[in-house]
């Protein structure tokens, strides 16, 4: 059987500075929310047309959860530059998964 994992997935419209805001993620963003408990993958998408997407994957749906929060508030205070407080946020479980082995 399977190990359940949980993904959370947050969209943002309307970044004024992919690029900045693609840099600070990677630099700063990264490292943290890599460290949180649970953490087992993070994917930060240009969608293009003003538009990222971050996914993440954790080992259960409340540390996923606790990450929304902890990325909204990371959010706020670091990017509020350049990239809309406001974001549509999901979690849930994932229900199928391949991926390569390392």
């Amino acid at each position: 059987m399977k190990q359940k994992m949980y993904a959370t997935v947050r969209r943002y419209e309307n970044v004024t500075n992919p690029e900045e805001a693609a840099k600070k993620v990677d630099e700063i963003f990264v490292p943290l929310i890599s460290a949180l408990p649970g953490f087992v993958e993070y994917y930060w998408i240009n969608l293009g047309n003003n538009a990222m997407m971050s996914i993440t994957l954790f080992k259960t749906l409340s540390e996923a959860i606790d990450a929304n929060e902890q990325s909204r508030i990371w959010v706020r205070e670091h990017l509020s530059s350049v990239l809309p407080t406001s974001m549509r946020i999901e979690a849930g479980t994932i229900v199928a998964y391949k991926g390569k082995g390392k």
